[in-house]
């Protein structure tokens, strides 16, 4: 598991090429006994052979286009690319036509010289925390793969493109926490940004309100790398942020009811390192939070906006979806125009409340979700434990979509352990100083 800096080295010295690096990740992918035919919905096999022999070419001629240059990288099934089809983990939309151009997400990788191995899975329409996908088959968690623990959701097949080798990062989306969710459950570091900051032009929608555009990678530096080329800025290396004096908020309401032993133990554990190293750690009553629940009763910004996309298509292939994920978009009907100008204003109210305490400090701090990863096959037997699960899951990372802030997760376990993932969350465009702070946190931990 290379960072994106220790790949590009091996380039520079040639230790390795574009073309090797890809050959490994398509070996891994087409191993039997893998998780592959469960992670990719689609493999550019063809067109990404020409563009990892492009890359390596340019590099002889004494040209790199950015540190991403030759590097292998997974997409997930919702952005578009120029002569793919874009069925967002669905069956309902396989045979919409072909996207007639790339995303601005993929345009900007394949500018900055990624190699796009292929697409990858995910939970239907990106309507879950869960990663479990009845069409495609759901890729198992690294982490005690003999029981088959879940991937994480949506970004299901994102994160374990990158846990197996099969791509050293993987760019995904997070309406309420899609990309971290899974970077959490899979022991990844993974960044959602301030959602402006990458355009969604080319990316099937969720939730134009909620819905931003973050990778799944093995460091900070991956994430701010990715991030830096997606946002089409220019990238300079972030300085990690010393520990010492950093002020982190721990939002006790809402964020840390029914967290299990192993993320408890760890999240308090974690802290403690943070505390020794200089931090000064401060419990934060936040009771605001507790109000996020009524506030969404109604089934808040995703089923009311994800409805209104998919009233047309259910109504030609409604059939074609999984009934879980159906179930919860068709909740968008309920939704009135008061209703949703009413959840508008709320969204406002609670953000400027939530700002007014947050201001003191450098970030808030959390455990990503709740949970370790539970079995697959729990949760596809039964209806109640999916429920109530994908709930728990979506709960603390959806609060940073809700705020419009920019969070990151961080692995925190001890190896070998049950993967739990640290979420810092910073203030609205701070996503530099929040990288800066992660990558002070990650040397500690």
């Amino acid at each position: 598991m290379k960072t994106l800096h220790e790949i590009s080295e091996d380039l520079r010295c040639l230790t390795v090429s574009a073309q090797s690096l890809l050959f490994e990740a398509i070996e891994r992918i087409d191993d039997p006994d893998g998780e592959g035919a469960k992670t990719f919905l689609s493999l550019h096999r063809e067109r990404a052979h020409l563009e990892a022999e492009f890359s390596d070419q340019i590099r002889a001629a004494g040209q790199v286009r950015s540190p991403l240059e030759g590097i292998p990288i997974s997409l997930k099934d919702l952005f578009d690319e120029g002569g793919e089809i874009t069925k967002a983990g669905s069956t309902a939309l396989k045979d919409a036509p072909r996207a007639p151009q790339d995303s601005t997400v993929a345009e900007r990788l394949r500018a900055a010289g990624a190699v796009i191995v292929g697409r990858t899975n995910m939970t239907e329409f990106a309507f879950s925390g869960l990663g479990l996908n009845p069409h495609y088959g759901t890729p198992k968690n690294p982490y005690d793969r003999e029981t088959g623990r879940i991937p994480g959701g949506s970004t299901s097949g994102g994160a374990i493109s990158v846990t197996d080798g099969m791509a050293a990062a993987a760019i995904g989306s997070d309406t309420g926490g899609s990309v971290r969710i899974p970077s959490a459950l899979c022991g990844l570091t993974g960044f959602k940004p301030t959602q402006r900051r990458v355009p969604l032009d080319g990316v099937f929608p969720l939730s134009p309100t909620l819905d931003s555009i973050g990778p799944l990678a093995n460091s900070v530096a991956c994430c701010e790398l990715l991030d830096s080329i997606m946002a089409g800025e220019h990238h300079d290396p972030i300085t990690p942020r010393p520990i010492k004096g950093l002020r982190i908020g721990v939002p006790q309401s809402f964020v840390l009811d029914g967290i299990d032993e192993t993320v408890a133990t760890t999240f308090e554990a974690t802290l403690k390192k943070l505390s020794n190293a200089g931090a000064i750690i401060e419990d934060l009553p936040m009771e605001e939070l507790l109000e996020l629940p009524t506030i969404n009763s109604g089934g808040g910004f995703a089923t009311a906006e994800s409805y209104a996309l998919h009233r047309s298509i259910m109504e030609r292939a409604g059939d074609a979806y999984d009934p879980r994920v159906k179930v919860r978009i068709e909740r968008g009907a309920k939704q009135s125009a008061a209703d949703y100008i009413d959840l508008l204003n709320a969204r406002a109210d609670l953000q400027a409340r939530i700002d007014a305490i947050s201001v003191a400090y450098d970030a808030l701090a959390m455990p990503t979700v709740p949970l370790i990863a539970p079995p697959i096959s729990l949760l596809e037997s039964d209806e109640d434990a999916y429920h109530t699960t994908n709930m728990m899951m979506l709960r603390n990372p959806s609060v940073g979509n809700f705020l419009d802030r920019c969070a990151i997760t961080l692995p925190c376990h001890e190896k070998g352990e049950a993967p739990v993932g640290l979420m810092l969350m910073g203030e609205t465009m701070s996503d530099k100083g929040l990288l800066a702070m992660a990558k002070g946190v990650e040397e500690i931990l």
